[in-house]
């Protein structure tokens, strides 16, 4: 079934369901079909009709928000369940030890997909979430990811625009020639160091996690305070990730 102007309904729908985020949990109808494009009586038919099957409810202040089902079906499909379940003994012990933030995360295009984190009362200023994304060059799992993808996605990156993720984090490497100068470290050392890449006050660690044919899938990473200990979480990290990296190629 296709709309008269050509557009189908598959794409209407995805666009009101991507109009939610972590910002955005909850919208009103008008604000959905704003966000997505549509006319608002357009979008109340589609979010009634998703609705019904459970992909989107409504709360008691009549807003819009993602259903449990649409949750559960995500959640049940992912491509990322296998390696969540391996990791996570790793980081659960991990994250013991460090006693702030421990993430999972894997490549999408050009950014890093959080999928997994760990984190306790206390623990530095983090602003990755779970599902939340982040530019492949401004973050220590991100640099991970960027200097195994392909050489296409790495060129791609290195033509820019090279920003930091905000005016205080100046850090944050923006120079072509650097980057690949990092890159290259990368992968030479196994691992990389980003003091106050994303805030001053603190540094992400980060370590590849390999799958079957040593092929990098993920990045393994902490978010700590920003001091001269921030390195001596490598050790940490890399037993960690030698055994995430066993327990996937067994499978």
């Amino acid at each position: 079934m296709k709309p008269s102007h050509g557009e189908s309904v598959v794409s209407r729908v995805v666009r009101i369901v991507e109009t939610f985020g972590s910002e955005t949990p909850a919208l009103r109808v008008s604000d959905v079909a704003r966000r997505a494009g549509l006319h608002v009586a357009t979008a109340s038919r589609l979010i009634d009709e998703l609705s019904r099957h459970g992909w989107l409810e409504r709360d008691d202040d009549r807003r819009v928000r993602i259903g449990v089902r649409l949750w559960e079906l995500a959640s049940r499909a992912s491509p990322t369940l296998g390696l969540r379940e391996a990791a996570m003994p790793f980081m659960e012990d991990l994250h013991a030890v460090v006693g702030h933030h421990t993430q999972l995360g894997v490549r999408q295009d050009r950014e890093v997909l959080f999928v997994e984190r760990l984190s306790s009362p206390g623990a530095v200023l983090n602003i990755t979430r779970v599902a939340g994304r982040l530019p492949l060059h401004v973050s220590s799992s991100g640099l991970v990811l960027l200097a195994h993808a392909p050489a296409e996605v790495q060129e791609e990156v290195l033509a820019g625009p090279l920003k930091p993720q905000t005016e205080h984090t100046p850090a944050t490497v923006t120079d072509p020639a650097r980057l690949r100068r990092l890159l290259a470290g990368i992968r030479r050392d196994g691992y990389v160091v980003c003091p106050g890449f994303i805030d001053q006050e603190t540094a992400g660690v980060a370590v590849p996690l390999r799958g079957p044919g040593e092929q990098v899938v993920a990045a393994l990473s902490v978010i700590v305070p920003n001091d001269r200990h921030a390195r001596t979480q490598v050790p940490a990290l890399r037993a960690a990730a030698r055994g995430v990296s066993r327990v996937m190629s067994s499978h």
